[in-house]
C-alpha cells in the first residue's frame, strides 16, 4: 500500500464523518490536484483508485494528459488564459474557474469546433481578497444570465477558494456564504443545473464538506508535494 492509498483512505473516512455531523449525503468528489507531482506520483494516484485529477497549468497538464489520456476524468481549476483554450478544450471535462466574458466565449467557440462540451463551474470571490481571481458575488447572477445561453458550456455550480489560515474554521462562513448563494442563483434559475460546490482543499475540507462541498480539490494532504 502507497501513502497514496493511506492518505485516500483517511480523506474517505473524514468525509464520512464530516457528513455524519450535518447529516448529509456523503456525495463528494474527491480531485486530485497533481500539479506539484510528476508523472509516476499522479500514476500511483490512479492506481490508488482516484479517479479525478486537477491541474492548473496548461503546459504540465498536457504533458500529463497524452500520458494518461481517459485514464481519469481531467479537472482544470487554475486561472486559465483565453489563449490556452485550445489546448484543454476537449481533454478536460471540467473548468472550475470561468470567471470571465471572454473565457466563456472562447471556450463555447472552440467546443464547438469540436463538438466537445465542457462543464463549467462559475468562480466567485467570497473572501473579496485581491490576489484571487472570481466574480464578486453580487455580480453571479448578471454573469450567468450573460452566458447560460452560450452552446459547448456547461453551467454546473460554483467554486470558491479562501484564504489560507491555521484554524480551518475561520474559512467556514466562506463556504457557507458559497452554498447560500448557489441556492438563490438555483432559485432563480431553475432550469440550470447548478448543483455542485467546488470548495475546500488540503487544510479545510473537512469544515467545506460539512458546509456542502460536492467536489474538493486535495494536493499536499492527498498526493503531497514535491517542489522541494
Amino acid at each position: 500500500m502507497s501513502y497514496i492509498d493511506e492518505n485516500f483512505q483517511l480523506v474517505q473516512e473524514n468525509i464520512k464523518k464530516a457528513c455524519e455531523k450535518v447529516q448529509r449525503s456523503p456525495d463528494v468528489q474527491i480531485v486530485a490536484v497533481t500539479k506539484y507531482v510528476s508523472l509516476e506520483t499522479t500514476r500511483l494516484a490512479l492506481a490508488a483508485g482516484i479517479q479525478h485529477l486537477g491541474e492548473s497549468k496548461s503546459q504540465d497538464a498536457i504533458a500529463k494528459w497524452k500520458a494518461l489520456g481517459d485514464q481519469a476524468v481531467w479537472h482544470f481549476i487554475g486561472h486559465l488564459q483565453t489563449n490556452k483554450v485550445r489546448d484543454i478544450i476537449g481533454k478536460f471535462t471540467y473548468v472550475h474557474s470561468l470567471d470571465r466574458y471572454s473565457l466563456a466565449a472562447e471556450l463555447s467557440k472552440r467546443g464547438q469546433q469540436i463538438q466537445a462540451v465542457t462543464r463549467c463551474f462559475v468562480q466567485v470571490n467570497i473572501s473579496g481578497e485581491e490576489s484571487k481571481h472570481g466574480i464578486k458575488p453580487g455580480d453571479a447572477a448578471s454573469f450567468i444570465r450573460e452566458i447560460n445561453h452560450m452552446p459547448a458550456i456547461e453551467l454546473v455550480g460554483l467554486m470558491t477558494m479562501a484564504p489560507y489560515v491555521s484554524d480551518a474554521e475561520e474559512t467556514r462562513w466562506i463556504f457557507r456564504s458559497l452554498r447560500e448563494l448557489r441556492d438563490e442563483l438555483r432559485q432563480e434559475f431553475p432550469q440550470i443545473p447548478l448543483t455542485h460546490l467546488s470548495m475546500g482543499m488540503s487544510n479545510d475540507y473537512q469544515v467545506a464538506v460539512e458546509e456542502g462541498a460536492t467536489f474538493i480539490r486535495l494536493g499536499s494532504t492527498l498526493v503531497g508535494d514535491e517542489r522541494n
